[in-house]
């Protein structure tokens, strides 16, 4: 996955009591995360012993593609630059001030006509700058610009409010759990 504490998610996008017994009863490796569109309340009951729900509140968010947002994003802010680039059907955009250090980044997999964005973070310190909304236009118009008509993303509270102002939409909860310590 790229991410610390994170060696593999299992995304579900119909989530049954049997299915998530069946993959948390086989599964005994730390690190593995599972993702349901349900409530945490329907989804803590059906995960075996040594799995806990993590990650806090999350949300299924789509978007028509190219979006069109409720607020655009400006230009790069002074201060700062930011690169796209495309290699295995994954488009990242890396926003570094301009003495290099990391600011923002989030990354989008084209798969046909939708596309699934990821690991969009803004480092604490560069928050409030629009650099969050300035990746995440950069990401939607380089999959509608490869045939892409429609977005997915798992949102946190907090990325919530980002989405939303970037044209996105909640479709459902999205509730996580992982096997082993909290990931954090």
């Amino acid at each position: 996955m790229g991410l610390s504490g994170h060696v593999m998610r299992h995304v579900l996008h119909s989530a049954d009591e049997a299915t998530v017994h069946k993959i948390t009863e086989h599964t005994t490796a730390p690190g593995v995360w599972l993702k349901a569109f349900v409530p945490p309340e329907t989804l803590e009951p059906w995960l075996a012993p040594g799995w806990h729900l993590a990650g806090g509140a999350g949300y299924l968010m789509s978007a028509p593609l190219p979006v069109a947002p409720t607020r655009a994003p400006g230009p790069v802010p002074e201060g700062y630059r930011m690169d796209t680039w495309t290699r295995d059907g994954v488009t990242r955009a890396l926003v570094r001030t301009t003495d290099g250090a990391f600011a923002a980044r989030g990354q989008i997999a084209v798969t046909g006509h939708s596309a699934v964005v990821d690991q969009v973070e803004t480092d604490q310190a560069h928050q409030r700058r629009g650099l969050g909304r300035l990746v995440m236009h950069g990401l939607t118009e380089a999959a509608a610009a490869q045939g892409s008509t429609a977005g997915v993303l798992g949102a946190t509270p907090e990325g919530r409010a980002l989405y939303e102002t970037t044209g996105w939409r909640v479709l459902a909860p999205l509730t996580s759990a992982l096997r082993g310590p909290d990931a954090h």
